[in-house]
C-alpha cells in the first residue's frame, strides 16, 4: 500500500525532504500568526501573505505565501496529514527536485486563478493554504492510476479514487472553500506531471527499472511501488 507510513521522524526527514520543509514552514508560519493576532484574524492573515482582493493587497507575490499560511489548527492539521500522507511518495517517485516543480507549480496555478476570480468579484475575499498545491500532487497521483498502471497497486488506485471524489465533493459542499485552488491545483498537476514525464528523462528512468525486474515465480510476493 503506498500510502501507508512506516518511517519514523528521523527516516521521513531523510527520505522526504521537501515535504519536511514544507511541513516545517507551515507550522513556523502558523506559530507567527497565533501570536501576533490571532490565524483567524484577518489583518493578521493579510500581513502574512493570504491571498485576498482587499484594495491595495492584491499583489502577485501572494499566489506563493498563501501556501504556507494557514486559517485555524483544523485548516493546518488536515493539510498537514495529506502532506504527511499522499506527499511522501510522490516525492520519492519524481526526485526532489521535480517534485518541487509539481508541488510549487500547481499551488501558484490554483491561486493565480483564484485571484483573477477575486479581483472580479464585488465581495472581499481571503484565502490560505496548502490545498491547490496538494490537489497537484492528487492530479499527479490521478495521472498515474489512470496511465501509469503498473505503477501503484489496486488499493492504492482506489485510495486515490476515492479521496479525489471525497475531495471534490467536500469542496462543493462546504462553505468557504477555495473551489477554483483545489480545481486548478489538481488540472495543473494531472498535466505538470504529464510534462515531467517527457521532459525529464523520467519515462525513461522507470521505463528501464521496470524492465529490469525478473517476473516473479507463482509463490513469490510483488509488491508494485
Amino acid at each position: 500500500m503506498l500510502f501507508v507510513r512506516y518511517e519514523n521522524w528521523k527516516s521521513f526527514m531523510r527520505f522526504y525532504p521537501l515535504t519536511t520543509l514544507i511541513l516545517i514552514a507551515n507550522v513556523v508560519v502558523f506559530i507567527l500568526l497565533t501570536i501576533n493576532g490571532g490565524s483567524r484574524n484577518p489583518v493578521t492573515l493579510v500581513e502574512y501573505g493570504a491571498l485576498t482582493n482587499y484594495v491595495g493587497y492584491d499583489q502577485w507575490w501572494r499566489t506563493i505565501t498563501a501556501m504556507f499560511v494557514h486559517i485555524g489548527f483544523d485548516h493546518l492539521l488536515f493539510n498537514s496529514f495529506a502532506l504527511i500522507v499522499f506527499a511522501p511518495p510522490l516525492e520519492r517517485l519524481l526526485g526532489t527536485w521535480r517534485y518541487g516543480i509539481l508541488y510549487f507549480a500547481s499551488g501558484i496555478i490554483g491561486n493565480v486563478i483564484s485571484l483573477e476570480l477575486y479581483r472580479q468579484s464585488v465581495d472581499n475575499h481571503l484565502a490560505a493554504g496548502a490545498s491547490g498545491a496538494i490537489y497537484g500532487i492528487y492530479g499527479a497521483f490521478l495521472y498515474i492510476a489512470l496511465f501509469q498502471r503498473n505503477m501503484i497497486d489496486r488499493v492504492s488506485r482506489q485510495t486515490i479514487y476515492t479521496i479525489l471524489g471525497l475531495g471534490l465533493v467536500y469542496t462543493f459542499i462546504m462553505p468557504g472553500i477555495g473551489i477554483w485552488a483545489h480545481l486548478g491545483g489538481l488540472i495543473a498537476g494531472f498535466f505538470i506531471y504529464g510534462l515531467l514525464l517527457r521532459l525529464t528523462g523520467l519515462r525513461r528512468r522507470w521505463d528501464k527499472i521496470f524492465s529490469r525486474q525478473p517476473e516473479p515465480e507463482p509463490h513469490d510476493k510483488h509488491h508494485n511501488l
